[in-house]
Order: C-alpha cells, then structure tokens, then sequence
C-alpha cells in the first residue's frame, strides 16, 4: 500500500519532539523509497549573516529521513539515527529548503539514505547528507 502526503505529515506531527515541529516542514511528496519534505524560510532559523543555519538543515535531514524509511517501509516504525553526515554547499537566504531522501537499501534492522537539500529559489544544492538508521521495530 503506498502511503500518502497526509498520511506521512501525521507521522510528522506525531512523533517529532517540539522543536523539530517548530521547523514547520511539512511532506510535498512521497514515492516508494523516497520523500520530499518542505522547509519554509525563516528568519528564526538563520544564523549571523542571515544565512539558514546548518543546525536546521541537518534536522531536516534527519527527519526527512525518517519520513522516507517509514514510506519504504509502508508505516512508521521505532528508529534511530546511528550516523548522520553532512556537507553544506551553498548559503540559503530568504528561500525555502526542499528536502529528497531516498532510501537507498533497506533492510530487516538498518536503513541507508541520501538526501539532497535544495534551495528552492535558485534551484542549486544547499547541501547534502547521508543516514543510517537502526530499525527497532
């Protein structure tokens, strides 16, 4: 059964602490291993200079990842981050974030992604990073 956009922004606002809620992504897409997830600019989430904080993209990456392991896997099951790794590209200023994570292999105890963060305004990578995820139940 595919899961739907709706279905996947109730995963969101059911399982996130609320200071992940406070980023206010919310699910554009989902595909059979794949999720893309909106962050919407804002100034609260910018660092000196104005530029997106790196703190908020990797807690876009992280969460975007869970959204995509639970499509994957047709619902949201317990998991946890066991290693995130980023490279941040490009500043974001006054732009919102789209967020691909695809999951890349998945298995019976662990979830591989990539994920992609693109500044929806100039279309270019702002960064990207790489998950693994144990499957806990």
């Amino acid at each position: 059964m595919t899961m739907t956009t709706a279905e996947a922004d109730k995963i969101l606002s059911a399982n996130f602490a609320p200071w992940v809620l406070a980023l206010g992504l919310t699910v554009e897409a989902v595909e059979d291993d794949r999720a893309v997830l909106r962050m919407p600019w804002s100034q609260e989430l910018a660092r000196e200079g104005g530029a997106l904080s790196g703190q908020a993209l990797m807690a876009a990456a992280d969460t975007a990842t869970v959204i995509a392991v639970s499509v994957a896997r047709g619902a949201y099951g317990p998991m946890t981050t066991v290693q995130q790794s980023t490279s941040f590209q490009r500043a974001v200023i006054g732009s919102d974030v789209l967020i691909e994570a695809v999951v890349t292999k998945l298995g019976r105890r662990m979830a591989f992604a990539d994920i992609s963060m693109t500044d929806e305004g100039s279309g270019d990578i702002a960064a990207r990073a790489s998950t693994v995820y144990a499957l806990l139940g």
